[in-house]
C-alpha cells in the first residue's frame, strides 16, 4: 500500500493544464512532464512467457502465470501492479474532484462520533464508540446498577450521575504503525475480568489473539501466534482456538491455559480431511463449546462441557455424508437444526444431553426464509425437565418493508428478550429488543444518516424476472422517486453474487446513496448459488449446475431493460469475489448488455485454481465449484472461467480491483485477467486495475478508507457513463 501510495502522490503533484477545446481527458503539461505523462498514460502490457497447463488431453497455454508470486515480493511482480495503480490514477485524474465530492458526500452521512446500541451482559453494559476523524472504533463498558432482569425497556443510564464509562480497548491506539489493523474476534471471560481479541495488521486474515486485564489493559501471558479469528473462552482460565495448516484450512483446535506457552498447549482435535474445515462457538447458555468440522456438503459437531475439569471433546453429531448439522443448548437437551435429503431446508430436532437458533431459557427464536427473504418466529418451550414435543403456538416477528434483511444479534439466554438488527435499503441499520412474552417490540438504536436524508424520498420493490429455464427469479429495486424517469432513459448499477449458499438480503448502504442520489436506479439480483431461496436455489447455482448463475443475472438484466428500467446503454454491474466470478462470465457472454463492470476482488482463473491443492481454499471448495481433476468438471469449469474464456471481442468499461495480501482470492488473478484482456479485447473502453499493495479481501481497513474505494468505484461509473463534470479549466 505504502509503495502504490507514493506511486499516486508523484504522479498526482505534476499540475494539470486543461485546454479549453479539449474533452475532460484532453491534457495539456508543461513540456518537461509531457513524456513522463505520456507513458503513464498508456496502459501497462504484461510481458508473455508461455506455460503449458495440460490436463485429460488438453493444453491451455497460459502467457501470465508468471504473475503468480506467493512470497508477494518478487520486483517484477511488484513493479506491474505498480505501473497498473500509477495507469489508474492517470486516467481518472480527469475525475478525482468528482470522487472527491462524492467521499464528502458518503462520509458526511455518517454521525462519526456516535455508540452502539449497549448489549447488558453480567454485570455490565458493552457497547463500541466512534469517535469524530478516528477510524476506528473504542470497545467500552458501563456498570449496570441495578439488579432488575433484562427486559426490552432497559437503558444504559448515561450523564455526570451514571457509572463511569471504562475504554477496554482502543483500535485507534492499537492501529498507530500500520497499514492494515482489523480485530476479527472481542472475547470478554466469563467473570468478566479478561478480554481476548484477534488481531491482524496485514489483511491476511492470520490472526494473533492477546490477553488483557479489562480494567488495566495489562497483557496477561504471551500472544497466540498464527491463529484464525475463531477464539472462545473454556472458563476463566482456558482459551480454545484455531490454527490453520500450509493452505490456511481451519485444521486444528487447541485448549490453551493462560500465562502458558503456545507450544504447551493440547490438540483437542485435528481434521485430516482436507476438504473440511473446523469452526467454532459458545452456547447461548454458555455452558458448551461447540466444534464443528464442515465442508460444502457435510458438517458434524463435537461439544466441550465448559464446566468439567477435564477438557475434552465428545462428539454430538456424526459425519454422516450430506448431513449439516449446527447445535444449541438449553437445560437438559441440546437443539440440533439438521439438513439431509429428507429435510432438504432443515429440522430443527431436540437430543437429551445423556443420549447424545437462537435459544433462551425459556423461549427460542426460529430464524427462516420464505419467498426469498427472512422470516423470525419465537416460541415458547416447556419447563426444563417436561417433554417438548413439536413446537406450536409461535409469535412471527412483523416487518414493514417489502424487502429487507434481519440479522440476529447477541442476546441475553436468561431474559424473554430477542435482538436482532434490522434494515431495507431505504431504513437505516436498527437494533430492536423484542419480548417473547409479550409481543412487544422496542427499538434501542437506529444509525443517524446526515446529509439531509429522508426515507420517504426512496422506493423499494420487489420484481422477479423468468430466467431462461422458466425459473423465478427475485430482484430488489432501489430509487429515489423525485429523480428517475422509469421510462429506460435512468442509469443503474445491478449487483449481483450467487454462491456459497450466502443470502445477499437488501440491507441499508449509505454510500450508494450517492448514485441513487444522482438518479441511479440500484438493484440486488437474488440469483442461484445463493441462499435467498432455501437449500435448492443454492444447488441448482453450483457445480454442474453453475452457469445457471450467470443466466439469472443476465434474465435480470435483460427483465430491467424490457421493462423500462434502464437500457443497454446506462446498465452498469458490480460484484465482489465470488460475484467478480459471475462479472467475468457474463462479460464474456454478453458484452453487448452492459455499459460498466466493476468487478471486485474476482475470482476469474477458476480452472487453474481448482487444479491446485497448494492454493488457500481450493481443496475445501471441490464441493462448491467441482473437482477439475475429473474431467466432467473440467470441461465444464472451463466453458466458464473467465480468464479461459477471454477473446477478441468488443467489452465494456471495466474497472478491476485487488489487494496484494488477499488470501481468498490471490492478486494474480485479476493481474492476468487484465494482462489477457488488454491482450484481446478489440474496444477502445477503459480498462483499469486497482491493486491494494497493504490489504487483503475486504480492502483497507479504516471506516473512512473503505468510503474512498466507494467514491472511487462511483467516480469511475460516472465517467464511464460520461455523467462525470467536464474538468475545470
Amino acid at each position: 500500500m505504502h509503495l502504490g501510495r507514493i506511486a499516486i502522490q508523484l504522479h498526482a503533484s505534476a499540475p494539470l493544464l486543461f485546454s479549453r477545446r479539449a474533452t475532460a481527458t484532453a491534457l495539456v503539461l508543461p513540456h518537461s512532464q509531457r513524456a513522463a505523462f505520456a507513458m503513464a498514460a498508456t496502459p501497462p502490457v504484461a510481458r508473455k512467457v508461455p506455460r503449458e497447463l495440460a490436463q485429460h488431453g488438453d493444453v491451455r497455454v497460459d502467457n501470465y502465470y508468471w504473475l503468480r508470486d506467493d512470497s508477494r515480493s518478487h520486483p517484477d511482480v511488484l513493479a506491474h501492479l505498480r505501473a497498473e495503480n500509477l495507469y489508474t490514477a492517470t486516467i481518472m485524474s480527469d475525475v478525482k474532484n468528482l470522487e472527491d465530492e462524492i467521499y464528502a458526500e458518503i462520509r458526511a452521512r455518517i454521525k462519526e462520533d456516535d455508540i452502539g446500541a449497549p448489549l447488558r451482559k453480567g454485570q455490565y453494559y458493552y457497547y463500541n464508540r466512534t469517535l469524530t476523524g478516528k477510524e476506528y472504533v473504542q470497545h467500552c463498558r458501563r456498570l449496570v446498577p441495578t439488579d432488575a432482569p433484562v427486559t426490552v425497556y432497559d437503558v444504559m443510564p448515561t450523564g455526570p450521575n451514571a457509572p463511569h464509562e471504562h475504554i477496554i480497548l482502543d483500535e485507534n491506539v492499537k492501529a498507530e504503525g500500520h497499514d492494515y489493523y482489523s480485530i476479527g474476534a472481542f472475547k470478554v471471560s466469563p467473570n468478566g475480568k479478561l478480554v481476548a481479541y484477534a488481531q491482524d495488521t496485514k489483511g491476511d486474515e492470520i490472526y494473533t489473539v492477546y490477553v488483557i486485564d479489562a480494567e488495566s489493559g495489562k497483557f496477561v501471558g504471551q500472544p497466540l501466534e498464527g491463529i484464525t479469528s475463531d477464539i472462545e473462552w473454556a472458563g476463566d482460565d482456558h482459551l480454545v482456538y484455531i490454527t490453520m495448516d500450509a493452505i490456511l484450512r481451519p485444521d486444528k483446535v487447541w485448549l490453551h491455559m493462560l500465562e502458558s506457552n503456545q507450544s504447551d498447549d493440547i490438540c483437542l482435535y485435528h481434521e485430516k480431511d482436507d476438504m473440511f474445515s473446523l469452526g467454532l462457538q459458545t452456547s447461548e447458555s454458555k455452558q458448551y463449546l461447540f466444534v464443528e468440522s464442515g465442508s460444502k456438503n457435510t458438517s458434524f459437531i463435537f461439544y466441550l462441557d465448559i464446566s468439567k475439569q477435564s477438557k475434552e471433546l465428545v462428539v454430538l453429531t456424526p459425519r454422516v455424508y450430506g448431513i449439516d448439522t449446527t447445535a444449541s443448548h438449553r437445560g437438559n437437551h441440546f437443539y440440533i437444526k439438521r439438513r439431509s435429503e429428507e429435510f432438504y431446508n432443515s429440522e430443527l430436532i431436540a437430543c437429551p444431553l445423556d443420549n447424545s437458533f437462537q435459544l433462551f431459557e425459556n423461549h427460542i427464536a426460529v430464524y427462516e426464509r420464505q419467498n426469498g427473504l427472512p422470516k423470525v418466529t419465537a416460541y415458547r418451550l416447556p419447563a426444563t425437565g417436561e417433554p417438548i414435543g413439536q413446537l406450536q403456538g409461535g409469535r412471527e416477528i412483523d416487518f414493514v418493508d417489502p424487502a429487507y434483511d434481519v440479522e440476529p444479534e447477541q442476546s441475553q439466554f436468561g431474559s424473554s428478550v430477542v435482538r436482532f438488527h434490522y434494515s431495507s435499503m431505504r431504513t437505516p441499520p436498527s437494533v430492536f429488543d423484542y419480548d417473547m412474552d409479550s409481543g412487544v417490540s422496542v427499538l434501542k438504536k437506529i444509525d443517524t444518516v446526515l446529509g439531509g436524508f429522508d426515507a420517504s424520498n426512496y422506493v423499494t420493490e420487489r420484481k422477479w424476472a423468468a430466467a431462461s429455464d422458466g425459473t423465478q427469479i427475485p430482484m430488489t429495486i432501489l430509487y429515489r422517486k423525485d429523480r428517475v424517469n422509469l421510462d429506460g432513459s435512468d442509469p443503474m448499477l445491478l449487483y449481483g453474487y450467487g454462491s456459497y449458499e450466502i443470502c445477499i438480503d437488501p440491507s441499508f448502504g449509505r454510500s450508494r446513496f450517492s448514485l441513487v442520489d444522482r438518479g441511479f436506479i440500484y438493484v440486488i439480483a437474488h440469483i442461484r448459488g445463493g441462499g435467498e431461496m432455501g437449500r435448492k436455489w443454492y444447488e441448482d447455482g453450483k457445480l454442474l449446475n453453475k452457469r445457471n448463475t450467470f443466466t439469472d443475472f443476465i434474465a435480470c438484466a435483460e427483465h430491467l431493460i424490457e421493462n423500462k428500467y434502464c437500457s443497454k446503454e446506462k446498465l452498469c454491474i458490480n460484484g465482489r469475489s465470488a460475484g467478480g466470478l459471475l462479472m467475468g462470465a457474463v462479460l464474456n457472454m454478453r458484452p453487448d448488455l452492459f455499459k460498466a463492470a466493476v468487478a471486485g476482488v474476482p475470482f476469474v482463473d477458476v480452472l487453474t485454481t481448482m487444479l491446485d491443492p497448494t492454493i488457500p481454499l481450493t481443496t475445501s471448495e471441490w464441493e462448491e465449484w467441482g473437482d477439475p481433476r475429473k474431467e466432467e468438471y473440467y470441461y465444464y469449469m472451463k466453458s466458464y472461467s473467465p480468464v479461459d474464456n477471454v477473446k477478441a471481442q468488443g467489452y465494456p468499461n471495466i474497472l478491476v480491483t485487488a489487494g496484494l495480501n488477499d488470501p481468498r482470492v490471490m492478486y494474480s488473478e485479476p493481474a492476468k485477467y487484465v494482462a489477457k484482456l488488454r491482450e484481446l479485447k478489440t474496444d477502445d473502453n477503459l480498462l483499469l486495475f486497482k491493486c491494494e499493495l497493504g490489504a487483503g479481501h475486504f480492502s483497507k481497513s479504516g471506516r473512512f478508507e473503505k468510503l474512498r474505494e466507494d467514491a472511487f468505484t462511483y467516480a469511475f461509473i460516472l465517467k464511464a457513463l460520461g455523467m462525470a463534470p467536464k474538468a475545470a479549466l
